[in-house]
């Protein structure tokens, strides 16, 4: 029989293609997350801000939850962050909530080569190299193992991202599939609490 998981002591946020901790996502879960640390909690709470090169950023957050404990570790991440957070649960084993996950980032972001603005701050610019394709394909997290420790928000209205081919990507995973939204999930308020309790953080007493 599976265990229940263990409540995180541990959690990293990672941010999407062009976005920031400033997104709005990240800001609510910081919200959240800041709120627990003042009731009490002992939480670790990390969101950085992503270079543009995968392989650097993958060394980075290896570097920077070196020390973490695998079994209370989650790491969050939304569209190509959610990428990111499915290749550091399988190569380390920790768990990994998804928010649109970019399951195929080497084919999506080819287009997108060459000077980028970010959307919380258009006068942050960075080069989207060539390279940086082969890096994402030299990651290839999938198929995932132990389905278990993965949980999924997926917007059948994502207008970035097929709802279809992110689904298929996590068979066996706990995914709350959403009849409609957005790829932002702009209504991201309603679905916080169904992570928190994945996460076994919602306590009612959060503010959301």
């Amino acid at each position: 029989m599976t265990q229940p998981a263990l409540a995180p002591t541990h959690l990293l946020y990672l941010h999407g293609f062009r976005s920031s901790p400033r997104s709005a996502k990240s800001q609510k879960m910081n919200t959240a997350i800041r709120a627990l640390q003042a009731q009490g909690s002992n939480m670790v709470w990390a969101n950085p801000q992503l270079p543009p090169s995968p392989a650097q950023a993958l060394a980075e957050l290896r570097a920077l939850i070196a020390d973490w404990p695998v079994a209370t570790t989650v790491v969050i991440g939304s569209s190509l962050g959610g990428f990111y957070a499915t290749v550091l649960a399988e190569q380390i084993g920790c768990r990994a909530a998804l928010i649109n996950p970019a399951v195929a980032p080497a084919r999506d972001l080819a287009r997108y080569i060459g000077e980028q603005t970010t959307y919380d701050d258009p006068q942050d610019r960075f080069f989207f190299r060539p390279e940086f394709i082969t890096e994402l394909e030299a990651m290839a997290p999938y198929p995932i193992t132990r389905p278990d420790r993965y949980w999924a928000l997926i917007a059948q209205g994502d207008e970035v991202l097929d709802w279809r081919e992110m689904h298929s990507h996590y068979p066996g995973a706990h995914i709350h599939l959403l009849d409609g939204s957005d790829h932002a999930v702009s209504d991201f308020d309603v679905h916080m609490p169904t992570l928190l309790r994945w996460l076994a953080l919602q306590n009612g007493t959060i503010p959301l």
